[in-house]
């Protein structure tokens, strides 16, 4: 997974993330946070960056990135940087996603591994992995989420050195697994 890198959404990325969200969106996953595809896409960089820099109305700061391998887009991470009661709960610091037909290619745990080092660098701005240029938002232990039958994803959190610590009942009825990294 050398060549995998997250990087911010750009310009370029529109249809690439449009084609995601609406496939994500059959399996009940919200791929981009806020995304309307008939917002104009540069109003919704502007958004994300507004995320980034503080909280905006009931969501908290969070890092928007994309997963980029050598030039194909396979998946996003969103990295809150704090906690309110709806991810303290079910939704947690780190949420992966990676595109259907990208999956079972090992992206799952490498954009979780990068994850947690933005999650944890507080304050600093570099390369990541000699790659790609993000600002860490200082996350000593990182809540890690997913549903409890999601078998795949509770791989992946363990793999990255998840503990369980409990299984809640979401809002939608469903059962969610939590787990602390670090």
């Amino acid at each position: 997974m050398s060549n995998l890198r997250l990087r911010e959404l750009t310009v370029d990325d529109e249809s690439w993330f449009a084609g995601a969200h609406e496939q994500m969106k059959f399996e009940g996953f919200t791929f981009g946070r806020g995304y309307d595809v008939n917002e104009p896409w540069q109003s919704y960089l502007t958004r994300l960056n507004e995320y980034r820099l503080g909280p905006v109305g009931e969501w908290v700061p969070m890092t928007f990135l994309v997963a980029d391998a050598g030039g194909t887009l396979v998946g996003r991470t969103s990295i809150r940087h704090r906690l309110n009661d709806f991810p303290a709960h079910e939704g947690g610091h780190i949420g992966v996603g990676v595109v259907p037909d990208q999956r079972r290619r090992g992206y799952a745990t490498e954009i979780l591994r990068l994850s947690l080092v933005v999650a944890r660098d507080v304050g600093v701005e570099g390369k990541l992995g000699g790659q790609a240029a993000v600002r860490g938002v200082g996350v000593a232990r990182a809540l890690v989420n997913c549903d409890d039958h999601n078998v795949g994803s509770a791989t992946v959190i363990e793999r990255c050195g998840g503990v369980l610590d409990s299984v809640v009942t979401s809002s939608d009825g469903g059962l969610v697994r939590r787990y602390w990294i670090g």
